[in-house]
This record gives structure tokens, sequence and C-alpha cells, in this order.
């Protein structure tokens, strides 16, 4: 993992400094310390370099904000991140440096070395060394919760700003961040649990065995997702048009009419054939603001852009379906999707059924 690490953090360096990449350099180092020092631990090095012991929980608390603040910097316009949080993230590594000193100042590298038998560990300073511990694998706990959701939640208003202004996000929304996230903390959090029941001397037959593995498997699929995602543009990070003031407030009439245009635009000019169709393109195609195109779509349709667009590109599709023998992928590009994933999502969530299921459906209607 130390290697794998290395290798990603080299690469990142080599990239041009922007936030994304600045940021996701500072994660990468972080976890590069915090692996590090558990191999010191581990490996049993600790024995040559004593006072060095337990010098990486200080950093290990700030990898729940490094991964948030990589979030932020990659879908986030706002460059600025909220000053509480960045004094939040900072608060947990002071914490556990307060927690550190009596271990740090009290206890002599002798006295920790004989730590690690327990036919030589003082008692007193054994229970020093375990609350030291335990109160370190708490704040990690705790930091790594907060952060994790607040990415989550961060994720989520990206991908709903861009369903307000794009057909096609799959490019945009960094689909595999809730799941790396989802994984992370898992597997942090079963670090956590096994370290603390190790402190205690409860062991069990997975110890120090399946944990590096599903941690090794859960930084592989990050750093490979991450090296490979590509810098947002300005535009499509956006905040969400719900959330940002309205320049009017339309009536009922002005968004009939609005939702008339919209409709010719998708049944006779059939805009929805444009695989990359925008809420700016079709701003200018009928005439309208993308603001009152919205506040249309939201309040007198009740859909964003995204299921709007694609509901026509859906009901084109079950034509195609059951009029010709296409292949589907190939259909899936002539009605306007750009990739089979996109288009199997939004016609599974309109009709109910995959486009081979219907189309196996449709077959056994005519025989």
């Amino acid at each position: 993992m130390i290697g794998m690490t290395t290798i990603a953090l080299l690469e990142v360096f080599q990239r041009p400094n922007e936030r994304q990449n600045l940021f996701l350099k500072g994660l990468l180092l972080l976890l590069l310390i915090h692996l590090a020092g558990e191999l010191f631990i581990s490996s049993g090095a600790y024995a040559y370099a004593p006072a060095l012991a337990g010098l990486q929980f200080p950093f290990r608390v700030l990898l729940g904000p490094a991964l948030y603040f990589y979030a932020h910097a990659t879908m986030s316009p706002d460059a600025k991140i909220n000053k509480r949080l960045k004094a939040l993230a900072v608060s947990g590594p002071i914490l556990v440096i307060l927690a550190m000193l009596p271990f740090m100042l009290l206890i002599t590298s002798e006295e920790k070395l004989a730590l690690a038998n327990p036919l030589t560990r003082d008692p007193q300073l054994w229970q020093i060394a375990l609350l030291t511990c335990l109160f370190a694998t708490i704040l990690f706990i705790a930091f790594t919760v907060i952060f994790l959701l607040l990415a989550l939640k961060l994720h989520r208003d990206h991908r709903q700003q861009l369903m307000e202004r794009f057909s096609e996000i799959e490019q945009r929304s960094l689909g595999w961040f809730s799941t790396v996230l989802i994984i992370w903390g898992a597997v942090w959090l079963m670090y956590a649990v096994e370290f603390f029941l190790n402190a205690l001397g409860w062991f069990w037959f997975g110890s120090g065995k399946l944990l590096p593995v599903f941690e090794a498997i859960g930084l592989a699929i990050f750093i490979q997702k991450a090296l490979r995602q590509k810098v947002l543009k300005a535009a499509d990070k956006a905040l969400p048009r719900a959330s940002q003031p309205r320049t009017a407030i339309l009536s009922d009439e002005k968004m009939q009419l609005i939702a008339a245009k919209l409709e010719h635009a998708m049944t006779e000019d059939k805009l929805f054939l444009q695989e990359n169709l925008s809420l700016n393109k079709l701003s200018v195609s009928i005439a309208e603001t993308e603001n009152h195109i919205s506040e249309t779509l939201s309040q007198f349709l009740n859909t964003k852009f995204f299921q709007f667009v694609n509901g026509f590109r859906v009901e084109e599709a079950k034509k195609a379906l059951q009029n010709t023998d296409k292949l589907i992928i190939n259909i899936a590009y002539d009605v306007g999707f750009n990739s089979k994933s996109t288009f199997n999502t939004a016609f599974k969530k309109v009709v109910g059924h995959s486009p081979s299921a219907y189309r196996n459906l449709l077959l056994e209607h005519k025989q």
C-alpha cells in the first residue's frame, strides 16, 4: 500500500497546481504518513526508535477532513472552504497532541519498550498509554464520520445541480465518489474498532489479516479513480439553481407558455437527440432564459432538466426497440445517450424494465 500511494503521489506532483490536484497531494501524503506509522508499529521497528511510536495519530485524524477538502476542491465552485470546518479540522490533531503529552513526556523510551510486553509493562504507565490510544481512536472515529457525511452531502448536491442543467452527467458527476466514501468509511471504522479491541487485549482470528486486505482494495479503487478524474470546469460546479435567487417569479400563464415551447422543442424539433444537450443550449433554442426554464420544469412540470430530456429519449428508444432490430447500444446512441450505463439506468427508471427485458417482453407478446 505504501508503494501504491507513493507512486500515485509522485504522479500527482507532476500535474498542474490546480486546487483539485493540490488537495489530492495533501490527502495522499497523509495516507502515506498513516501507512508508514502503522508499518513502523506492526514491523517491530519501534524497538529502534520508541520515541516515534504513535506520532502518526495526529495525522490520522486529518484523513477524514482531507478527503472532504479534496471533494470540495473537485466539486464545489467556491474556492474558499468554510472557516468553521477549517477550525474543526485543525482541532482534531491538536486534541490528539494534547492527549498524547503525558505519554510523550512522562514515559521514557525504555519504559515504552517495556509496555510492549505484558510481563515487563508497568500497570500505571500502561493505563496512560491505553487511555491515550483509546482517546485518539475515538477522535479518529468522530472526525471521520463527520467529514465523510459532509463529503456525501457535497456529492449529492453536486449531482442535483448537474441534473438541473445537463442531460448527460456521467462524466461530471463523479459517480464513483459515494462508493469510495462508503468503502473508506467502513474500512476506517473497522480499523478503529479493531485497534480499540486490540488495545484492550481482545483479538479474533482475522486480526491484522483481513483488514489490511480491505484497506488495500479501498485504497486501490480510490487512487485509480482519483487519478483518472478530470478537473471539472467552473460551469460544471455551479450551485444548484434551486438555491440561487430567482430573477423573476413566473405566472402560471408564462410557465404554461414555456412548457408548450419545451414540448414543441422535444416532440417536433427533437432536440433530445443531441447527446450533449444542456439547459443553456435549450435556452438559446426556445429563446427563454435558463432561470425561467428551470423554474417551469421544477414548479410547473415537477421535474428536472435531466429527467425531462431523458424521458423523451426513453420514449424514442421504446419505439426503436419495438420497430427495429438494432443493437441496444446503437439505439442508446441514436436517441441521445452517450453511454450504455446511463441509458440502462434511465430506461429502467421510466419503464420498470431494462432495455433488453423490455424487448423480450415485446417479442413474447408478438408470439
